[in-house]
């Protein structure tokens, strides 16, 4: 370990092998640091906050307070962060409310640029990209390699989907279904985001198919419901279109249009 002797470390705080502390940064007692895991001058961790391996926080990040919600009355809830994250600089994650999922959860290979927010309750999964002054509200979930472009916001309990792209100071007050790109305020869809996708590898047959239901779905003028279940019926199946359909189905709070 090599931490700064101006750094505040609580002795019950879990260090990891190789951990870097910076100078004037406070760790709390309930707080546990993976092995590698670099924290920069001024951060701030507390609460029950668990950080993986190989992680790097930049300067004046602050993890773990109290969530920003008038409901939370001082439960026992907590923030998870899974490995080889990147979190600049005033970059804020809250802990959990005692409410559904009941923490504040991100994965693995995320990078969470300046100024960016992580409300309470949020569910982050991997390779996500929150460009610089994203703010997430209460309760939103981010799929795998979500883009979201710099000063956007999202409204709680909305869902990102997996491979989706958001414009830049969008505002979203719905569900983005996976594959699509969207933008304005409030945000619209625009399309398959095919650019990211091919990039991703992703088979020709895939994007082929992912095409053909995203027609049916938005530029038909069948209902919701029969569009799903045509293009059930007539597209060819795979994981994705299944993933893409099912998002749609399920969704509660309504998709972008």
């Amino acid at each position: 370990m090599n931490i700064h002797p101006t750094a505040i470390v609580s002795p019950d705080a879990h260090i990891g092998a190789g951990v870097k502390i910076g100078p004037y940064s406070i760790i709390g007692s309930e707080v546990i640091l993976g092995q590698g895991t670099v924290i920069g001058p001024h951060v701030v961790i507390e609460g029950p906050t668990e950080i993986g391996d190989k992680c790097r926080i930049f300067q004046f990040a602050s993890i773990g307070a109290e969530p920003q919600d008038l409901k939370y009355k001082g439960e026992k809830c907590k923030v998870v962060i899974g490995d080889n994250n990147t979190i600049r600089e005033y970059v804020t994650i809250n802990r959990s409310t005692a409410a559904d999922i009941g923490m504040t959860a991100i994965g693995d290979n995320n990078l969470l640029m300046a100024y960016c927010h992580v409300a309470h309750n949020c569910m982050l999964g991997n390779n996500i990209v929150m460009s610089n002054a994203v703010n997430l509200a209460g309760h939103v979930h981010v799929e795998d390699f979500a883009v979201i472009g710099g000063m956007s916001g999202i409204h709680q309990f909305c869902r990102v989907g997996c491979h989706s792209m958001i414009g830049g100071a969008s505002a979203v007050t719905n569900d983005v279904p996976p594959f699509v790109v969207v933008s304005g305020n409030r945000a619209k869809i625009y399309g398959l985001n095919v650019i990211g996708l091919k990039r991703r590898g992703f088979r020709p047959e895939v994007l082929k198919a992912l095409k053909d239901a995203y027609r049916l779905i938005f530029r038909s003028s069948l209902l919701r419901s029969e569009a799903i279940k045509k293009a059930k019926s007539e597209i060819a199946r795979s994981e994705e279109v299944d993933r893409f359909l099912r998002f749609i189905e399920n969704s509660e709070r309504g998709i972008c249009r």
